[in-house]
């Protein structure tokens, strides 16, 4: 790659929009356990791949303290040993003393197993139940590759459509389209009380109250073009902030195409939706902005499909005719053509030196000077 190449692709972030995609998702434990399928096997995305478990949580019981005797002594009045089982509230130590008339005791906080007794700090330690981990295979696939007892790779063919903003983790189910145009707003109205499990895909705006009545339907997940920000920021319940997305517990996922405010779905990601309406695809909502990016996505696989397709990881650099979206204000979300590609440093208004570009903007056709980093390729 030479260095203009190499200057084009390290400020300009791809989204790739495409009805033909070869898409491999990596699927890992947290801790080595066991794997459920062989390279060759075909998977559904609900379907269980790998499992393990993760160590208890620790609970100290300070029995010196709850006896009133001195550390040393705490040995004579267990009635538990290291490595015992205990169950909620049992009680672990007990004493007496002036004929019973004075008795003290010692319970077990949570459920689990005695780890550690010390006679030095007079403390019982409780590891908790081990935490049952599971992960599922997210696509519908094939599963290409295993790597020892802690992951496996899925692969499929089909379309896969980036957002700019997602809240949530995975989710999978059949794409519902709810709007007539790429401009409509997606309304509580539009929410039907038989969209369990589904994906519900908008066009424009997406309203607070769709978003209540998508998640009291049941629905695995709302994609749609924008949101007010105030409206995520409630329906999250914090400010979004520049955090990594995709923890959040929120009854459904939640994908942006575009962004904020009332701006539209793109057309052609409309119509890769619209085309596939009824489909089976899997949603992650997981976003980090900042370097090492992550996009939301939404993964329509292929069922059967044995077309050549480019690796996702293979992208392209900016040229004259691509098409980009602006990510900075004041222009944020505004697509736009690329028109010329400077290859000179020109000062902008914050006194920096950087790479420009001009671009067309799709909305009025004005040809305006952006920094190559204030914008993303859209890949198609």
């Amino acid at each position: 790659m030479s260095a203009a190449e190499a200057n084009t692709h390290g400020y300009t972030p791809g989204l790739r929009i495409t009805d033909r995609a070869l898409i491999r998702r990596l699927r890992r434990l947290p801790l080595p356990g066991k794997i459920h399928v062989s390279v060759g096997d075909e998977v559904r995305a609900e379907q269980l791949v790998g499992s393990t478990q993760l160590p208890g949580n620790v609970v100290n019981v300070n029995v010196a303290h709850e006896l009133s005797i001195t550390p040393g002594d705490v040995g004579n009045f267990l009635l538990v040993a290291e490595g015992d089982r205990v169950e909620l509230r049992q009680v672990i130590a007990e004493s007496k003393s002036f004929w019973g008339l004075f008795h003290s005791i010692a319970r077990a906080p949570i459920g689990g197993t005695i780890e550690t007794i010390s006679s030095v700090t007079g403390q019982v330690l409780v590891r908790g139940e081990p935490i049952q981990v599971q992960i599922d295979a997210y696509l519908d696939g094939t599963v290409v590759e295993v790597r020892g007892d802690e992951a496996v790779v899925v692969e499929t063919r089909g379309a896969l459509a980036q957002g700019i903003l997602g809240v949530g983790g995975e989710a999978h189910g059949k794409l519902r389209m709810l709007c007539d145009a790429p401009h409509q707003t997606c309304g509580a109205d539009l929410i039907a009380g038989d969209c369990a499990d589904c994906i519900l895909v908008g066009a424009g705006r997406v309203t607070l109250d769709a978003l209540h009545a998508a998640r009291e339907a049941g629905a695995a997940a709302v994609v749609t073009g924008a949101i007010d920000g105030s409206d995520l920021d409630t329906f999250i319940g914090r400010s979004l902030g520049v955090a990594i997305t995709g923890q959040e517990d929120l009854g459904l996922s939640l994908v942006l195409t575009e962004g904020f405010g009332d701006t539209p779905m793109r057309g052609r990601t409309f119509e890769l939706f619209a085309e596939r309406d009824g489909r089976r695809a899997s949603v992650n909502g997981a976003t980090q902005i900042r370097a090492g990016v992550i996009r939301p996505e939404v993964v329509v696989p292929e069922p059967g499909a044995t077309w050549e397709a480019p690796d996702e990881t293979q992208t392209r650099g900016l040229a004259p005719g691509s098409p980009v979206r602006l990510i900075r204000p004041p222009l944020f979300g505004e697509l736009a053509e690329i028109v010329e590609l400077p290859e000179e440093l020109t000062l902008i208004p914050t006194e920096a030196e950087v790479r420009v570009a001009r671009v067309r903007l799709e909305s009025t056709g004005e040809v305006v000077t952006v920094p190559r980093a204030n914008m993303e390729i859209i890949e198609e």
